[in-house]
């Protein structure tokens, strides 16, 4: 066994010097600016890394070094063969303009001594007024915008009315960062918007940008579906990024003893990091052939309808049953117009909704609502419609259900609302009922005295009259609530709340944070569409401080909305970031802010 053991490390070794030995020298940057930091690499490939030594850097003449040797080691295998490298890396910036030449490095390996080749390179004029270097960190304004930023990337720059766009942000830093914070979150004017994807934990991948090498990690995805034709705006997208840059200033003569680099005495810089703002052309739908079903389905959409029973009694209520499902705006979907044949009474539907929120947003609309036939007879319900544009096709599509035929019973102790005339029978009843005048004389006799009417009788006339007064009154304010959809919302908006409050608690229960997050987002996000009346596609948290201004709201409650609005945001962005304390107290921020409309815009 130990043979073969010592047999497999020949042929690992042999291995390794197969692909050769190579020490080279370069730059990360083609073009390099005034006072703009860069980084040189010195690799070594191939041959036996523990046996490599004496590594001297050359002359950085005219440069200033901020950070280095940093050293760093990489192993791989390819096709049974291994192969090694190590990188000593140097941070550096010149403040000066014109050409500057970095000398030959060199490095012993295997008793062999190897050197680089010389790097020739220019430092141009930067075009930046504010490049100026910060004399204690050694980095200018200007450098830490090139080194940490955000980029919002659309999946197209052209869209049509209700189709979706995905933006993806992405988080590029060429530096050493901290926890990022949310600074300022994106407004979405003109589009509904739903969140792709929450990330939980940022992970960094290496990405070639305008030839430079960055750390690379997406940070938000959102997929967004224009409410408006125009050109429309999204606004950046920010972060408080804590950068950790070394500290160049030294302070005593400890510090000259011992040298920032060697102990790697660093700061923290609070830097905003910012996305470019985005432009989205929005094109109307086709006016031809816009089917009288349409209303406003954009994608690809199955449509099926059911009836739960079509051989009932007088007055026996059917389930009507609508799923609509596929990929598209989902959420803005409408129910479909259905025009029932007389006799039948229709109740308000219920909808429901479950969304998958991938790359593309897909998922099923369930419209549930009740029929309830007043008129016995065989009656046939036409087919209900359903109109969607098709993305692929470039046309609308028109997808119908069945034909439903209705069997109505008049069953027992039914009552026939449609009186289509008279029998003979009655003919001959009514002459039998029919009496003449009598004309002769004939007289009153006076009763003595009156019978004393019991105030049962009284109460027995009132009472009834006076419930069905009631009875009417609460009727008609209930048809009233039903015809003003926003005015139902505005009255039901705190229970809707309480319900979702409720739901809150039992998540952090279960120790479901993302949950917890959804629920006070919804709860806090609805109960202000409700309150104020604002349509979910148009929503923006600056459109509710808005609308609470005009109703005299305090700058206090304004403020504190603003707050736990973006801390709401952050919360669902990142969930893990507070700890549990932190999360209760931020229930009671919600609750109270609830409360505080609620006194408000009562």
């Amino acid at each position: 066994m130990k043979k073969l053991y010592f047999i497999a490390l020949l042929f690992l070794s042999a291995s390794i010097n197969l692909f050769g030995q190579e020490f080279s020298a370069s730059i990360d940057k083609s073009t390099i600016g005034q006072n703009e930091r860069f980084q040189i690499y010195f690799t070594y490939k191939g041959g036996n890394l523990n046996a490599l030594n004496n590594f001297k850097a050359p002359s950085f003449k005219g440069l200033k070094i901020l950070s280095g040797p940093n050293e760093s080691k990489n192993m791989q295998i390819i096709n049974g063969q291994v192969s090694g490298s190590i990188t000593f890396s140097y941070v550096a910036v010149g403040s000066s303009i014109g050409k500057f030449n970095i000398g030959s490095a060199s490095v012993k390996a295997d008793g062999k001594t190897f050197t680089t080749s010389p790097i020739e390179f220019n430092i141009i004029k930067s075009t930046s007024v504010n490049s100026k270097i910060d004399s204690d960190l050694g980095i200018s304004k200007e450098e830490l915008n090139k080194n940490v930023f955000i980029r919002a990337t659309p999946n197209k720059r052209t869209a049509f009315l209700g189709e979706q766009v995905t933006v993806t942000y992405k988080l590029y830093t060429k530096t050493n960062i901290n926890s990022p914070q949310i600074s300022k979150l994106p407004t979405f004017s003109g589009f509904w918007s739903e969140e792709l994807d929450a990330v939980k934990n940022i992970n960094f991948e290496i990405e070639m940008y305008k030839g430079e090498r960055y750390r690379v990690a997406v940070i938000k995805k959102v997929a967004l579906f224009p409410s408006k034709t125009g050109n429309l705006s999204v606004t950046p997208f920010e972060l408080k990024v804590p950068v950790i840059v070394k500290s160049k200033k030294r302070r005593n003569a400890f510090d000259d003893f011992f040298n920032d680099s060697f102990f790697g005495r660093s700061q923290t810089i609070e830097h905003i990091a910012k996305s470019n703002k985005l432009k989205i052309k929005v094109k109307p739908l086709p006016s031809g052939n816009v089917p009288s079903s349409f209303a406003g389905g954009v994608g690809n959409f199955d449509f099926d309808v059911k009836l739960d029973k079509q051989d009932v009694e007088l007055n026996e209520a059917i389930s009507v049953k609508i799923k609509i499902s596929g990929t598209g705006n989902i959420a803005l979907l409408k129910l479909p117009e259905i025009n029932f044949p007389a006799g039948f009474e229709k109740y308000e539907p219920k909808t429901s909704e479950r969304i998958n929120k991938k790359s593309i947003v897909s998922g099923r609309k369930n419209i549930e609502f009740l029929i309830v036939p007043r008129v016995p007879g065989l009656k046939e319900i036409p087919p209900i419609a359903f109109s969607y544009f098709d993305l692929k096709e470039k046309k609308y599509v028109t997808k119908t259900s069945e034909v439903f035929k209705v069997n109505v019973k008049e069953g027992e102790g039914g009552y026939n609302q449609n009186v289509a005339g008279y029998s003979k029978e009655d003919v001959k009843l009514l002459n039998e009922d029919i009496r003449f005048i009598k004309s002769s004389s004939f007289s009153f006799n006076r009763r003595e005295g009156r019978n004393k009417i019991s105030i049962l009788f009284w109460l027995g006339l009132v009472l009834p009259l006076g419930a069905l007064l009631a009875l009417l009154f609460v009727q008609n304010k209930q048809n009233k609530l039903a015809g003003n959809i926003s005015l139902l919302k505005f009255q039901k908006a705190d229970k809707k709340a309480n319900q979702l409050l409720v739901k809150a608690t039992k998540s952090i229960e279960s120790n479901n944070l993302q949950e917890y997050y959804n629920y006070l987002s919804q709860a806090l996000f609805g109960y202000l569409e409700d309150k104020l009346g604002l349509q979910k596609a148009d929503f923006t948290i600056d459109k509710a401080i808005d609308k609470l201004k005009e109703k005299n709201a305090s700058h206090e409650l304004l403020k504190n909305l603003k707050q736990v609005s973006d801390k709401c945001e952050f919360a669902r962005f990142s969930p893990d970031a507070a700890g549990n304390d932190a999360d209760k107290q931020f229930y009671k921020s919600v609750e109270n802010i609830i409360q505080n409309i609620s006194s408000t815009i009562s």
